[in-house]
């Protein structure tokens, strides 16, 4: 958790940074936008989360979707002379591969993170919705999240592939980096627009991933001391701000320790994320094959079948990375 929230708020101070051109240390960068995500959630609740992650998605997809068709058109950049790949089948290749896989399209733990949000949203609107409507909403939202996932990649493989160059270590310098690759494609012009995308985007993911831990140790709180999940507590919401100061607190201790290093951060957060998935992969498909949920409401045969196989190449892999790491290395 901490480590998660800590890598996010460290890439996106770097966007906070280059767009406003600040020379401060990253730690006062870091601490502002914290203190703001803390204030927006525990004065604006849920309501604002919902009306500013819409927002940021529609940024989102609209400048990936813009840059990626600009780039196919431009074709991928020329490598460099003597330019050799390196290898997936080694640590470093293995480490890196976990590292991507870690957050694309995204973490498995959103899957709880979703759940709450929906039951919020039901708790606001005063609408429930039919168990199709929600699933609907679910999977589209997947899959505008897989697409832009192998977006990614693609603008990765054009951009940058081949280039020689290395991506700096600073997290100003990087957030540089990646937004004039942006602009290099669709004109110079662009830049300012780019990098305030870039920042909204990832100001939004600080928000959610803030939101999400939050509102999961208050309902793990909840569960665990209430009986027969009847009575509540009294004052969740204060609950809940007790949380996101925890939260802000244990991550900027995280990204203290490892000062200018964003790759080590980010690297770690991701393989993190990837080591514990198999874990929260079968808790999710124990939860929606078990008694919880009506025979009819349960994923088909096809569905389960997919799951079993998710779970084992998890799990293979993330056995075969611990092993490399700590045994065979």
């Amino acid at each position: 958790m901490f480590f998660v929230t800590g890598a996010v708020g460290f890439v996106a101070a770097g966007f906070f940074e280059n767009l406003f051109n600040l020379d401060f240390f990253n730690e006062w960068s870091i601490v502002i936008l914290f203190a703001t995500c803390v204030l927006i959630l525990a004065i604006g609740k849920f309501n604002l989360l919902d009306h500013l992650i819409k927002i940021i998605v529609i940024v989102l997809v609209v400048s990936t979707v813009l840059a990626f068709l600009l780039t196919l058109l431009n074709g991928p950049i020329e490598p460099i002379e003597n330019f050799i790949p390196k290898e997936l089948w080694t640590t470093t290749g293995i480490f890196f591969l976990l590292a991507l896989m870690g957050w694309m399209p995204t973490a498995i733990d959103l899957s709880s993170w979703n759940s709450l949000w929906t039951l919020e949203k039901i708790k606001q609107s005063k609408y429930k919705p039919k168990l199709q409507e929600t699933l609907l909403e679910f999977r589209l939202a997947y899959l505008i999240t897989g697409i832009l996932a192998i977006m990614f990649v693609v603008l990765g493989t054009f951009l940058f592939y081949g280039s020689g160059e290395e991506l700096p270590n600073n997290n100003s310098k990087f957030a540089h980096v990646i937004i004039t690759m942006y602009s290099n494609v669709i004109g110079n012009w662009s830049y300012v627009i780019i990098s305030a995308s870039a920042f909204t985007v990832m100001f939004g993911t600080i928000l959610a991933v803030f939101d999400g831990y939050s509102r999961s140790l208050r309902r793990t709180v909840e569960l665990l001391f209430t009986h027969n999940n009847t009575n509540q507590f009294k004052n969740p919401q204060k609950l809940y701000t007790i949380f996101l100061i925890i939260l802000a607190f244990g991550s900027l201790i995280i990204v203290f320790q490892f000062q200018n290093n964003l790759k080590e951060l980010v690297d770690f957060a991701t393989v993190l994320s990837f080591v514990i998935a198999p874990i929260i992969a079968i808790f999710n498909y124990r939860l929606v094959t078990g008694n919880y949920l009506q025979k009819s409401h349960q994923p088909s045969f096809f569905l389960k079948i997919l799951s079993i196989l998710g779970i084992l190449f998890l799990t293979g892999f993330a056995i075969y990375f611990i092993l490399l790491k700590f045994v065979l290395n």
